[in-house]
């Protein structure tokens, strides 16, 4: 009795050790796989999922999170095949290209990728009606232009389904690096179901949008400033994307997100300011010269804005390279026309953009002056009260509070009220015209100088300031239809305009070309963060 009770008592801690095991073995086994989470910082707001609609970093890097287009960035920032299977046939005057959409490409809801979905979406950008900011990018499909000026109409834009599976998109002119430009956020496909839906309301919530790409967004309302992306289990490439959960913050000030990054909060956040120095040896910082350009935008239809001495007195008053490094200070540099350094190329001598066309009304306070008294006279004006806004974060706030002091110290007679305010209010404001001065930043979608250039085409939906020149119009339609198989004459039309842009009308007053720093957790990797275009992807990102 006692030797079966005592083999009895063996065999019931036996099974309760094997239990216990198989319990420890669930547990490492979520412990592994709650350890794909990870909590990133997002400085500013999401204002809308509508590829049509944003017109800013931060919902462009939200749609890319969500989104994929014909074509993605690989881990070296290069196009590759997204939801396409294969190279496009192209005509042989290069003006028809013909793409065949992944059998297995996915809406995160299951139903498939069609070729109609991204025809709905490019119309949704050009149409005139629909209000897109980006619609001036589908001027390179055929009737594009003519579509927004409303001088044609949608049924003769040149971007067709052949059927479900095959994408015809017609060019007006020869495009060489057509796949770089098709990777830009305006170019996204929607679902047509769910677009014609929601309407109005498509996008501006995360229950009013579905997407295509590596996450799926969760719990954004469309006012809170947290939001969730999960792993879409839809995704056609699903399989690589390591990542299964990323909580997402609207942290505005950097010294805020800094703290949160210390505390083991969060797992990503940009840098800047002094924030950028304090860490730029510490091995969790990274730092990418981007091709990002901050500026000013002086509104030209109002009466002292519009005065082109003003203008030139305003971008010449500022001394921007104590600005970058001083109060930026995080690898930004002066910048002295509106094309980056370190991102065009004369397509014959390789000499760079910005060097060959030098520095276009650079910090000089005696121009400055001459021009401001110039102005002053032709307003009929002593005392000058001008407006400057901006978004709230804590690098805008900076910023404007930097220019406002430049100005009034070195422009007698001049005070500078400011007003920041949540973006989506300041885009809001632009878009009504209701600003003398702006603050803003531009990052191109793709590396041509046209993609800064026709920012000011007087036809333009970012043209927010009107500038309005009749020759700068003719100019960017030579760059881009005349001239298209012309490279180093278009390179020379190029740099005119560039001339023309900021030199001749200051129609523009550039301040830096940025650097994205950023703070990265020990046990995360593979991040991709680009010089230009979106600043952000997580899909190949993973926690080791």
């Amino acid at each position: 009795m006692d030797m079966k009770k005592n083999l009895g008592i063996v065999l019931i801690g036996v099974a309760l050790i094997l239990s216990a095991c198989g319990q420890n073995s669930k547990v490492e086994s979520k412990k592994e796989h709650r350890k794909q989470e990870i909590s990133v910082v997002s400085n500013g707001e999401l204002s809308t999922l509508d590829s049509a609609l944003y017109s800013d970093v931060n919902s462009s890097d939200m749609i890319g999170q969500t989104m994929e287009g014909l074509y993605r960035l690989d881990a070296k920032g290069q196009p590759e095949f997204g939801m396409i299977k294969e190279e496009p046939t192209v005509s042989e005057d290069g003006l028809i290209y013909t793409y065949k959409i992944k059998d297995e490409a996915k809406w995160s809801n299951g139903d498939p990728v069609k070729a109609e979905d991204f025809v709905y979406s490019f119309k949704n950008v050009i149409d005139p009606d629909y209000g897109s900011t980006s619609s001036n990018q589908m001027d390179i499909f055929k009737n594009g232009r003519k579509i927004r000026e409303k001088q044609a109409n949608l049924e003769e834009f040149g971007v067709v389904a052949k059927d479900d599976k095959t994408l015809e998109l017609t060019l007006e002119y020869p495009i060489s690096y057509l796949s770089q430009v098709l990777v830009g956020t305006p170019f996204m496909p929607k679902n047509v179901k769910m677009a014609k839906e929601k309407a109005k309301s498509y996008g501006t919530t995360a229950e009013d949008f579905i997407g295509n790409g590596p996450f799926v967004i969760k719990g954004w309302t469309g006012t809170n400033d947290s939001w969730q992306l999960e792993k879409s289990e839809n995704y056609w490439d699903e399989k690589n994307v390591k990542l299964e959960k990323i909580n997402v913050n609207v942290v505005k000030e950097v010294a805020t997100s800094v703290q949160m990054f210390e505390a083991g909060e969060i797992d990503y956040t940009t840098l800047a300011d002094t924030y950028a120095q304090q860490y730029k040896d510490s091995e969790q910082a990274t730092f990418v010269p981007k091709a990002m350009v901050g500026y000013l935008s002086p509104n030209q239809k109002r009466e002292v804005t519009s005065n082109k001495n003003v203008r030139k007195a305003i971008l010449q008053a500022i001394d921007k390279k104590q600005f970058a490094s001083e109060i930026l200070g995080d690898g930004s540099t002066e910048l002295n026309g509106f094309i980056p350094s370190n991102f065009a190329f004369n397509p014959k001598t390789k000499e760079d953009f910005r060097k060959e066309n030098g520095d276009l009304l650079a910090f000089d306070v005696k121009a400055a002056q001459k021009s401001w008294e110039t102005a002053k006279k032709e307003l009929g004006k002593e005392k000058i009260e001008l407006e400057l806004i901006s978004a709230d974060t804590g690098t805008a706030k900076k910023t404007i509070e930097f220019v406002q002091g430049q100005l009034q110290q070195n422009l007698p007679g001049l005070t500078i009220k400011l007003k920041s305010l949540p973006l989506q209010n300041r885009l809001d404001l632009q878009n009504q015209g209701e600003f003398d001065l702006v603050f803003g930043t531009w990052t191109p979608d793709y590396a041509d100088p046209i993609n800064f250039l026709e920012f000011y085409d007087s036809k333009g939906g970012l043209n927010t300031a009107k500038y309005d020149n009749p020759n700068y119009d003719k100019g960017l339609n030579e760059v881009r239809f005349d001239l298209a198989n012309e490279p180093e004459k278009r390179w020379e039309k190029l740099l005119a305009l560039e001339k023309t842009l900021v030199e001749e009308d200051a129609g523009v007053l550039p301040l830096y070309q940025g650097s994205v720093g950023y703070l990265t957790s020990e046990n995360l990797e593979k991040i991709q963060v680009f010089p230009f275009g979106r600043t952000v992807s997580y899909r190949l990102a993973y926690l080791k």
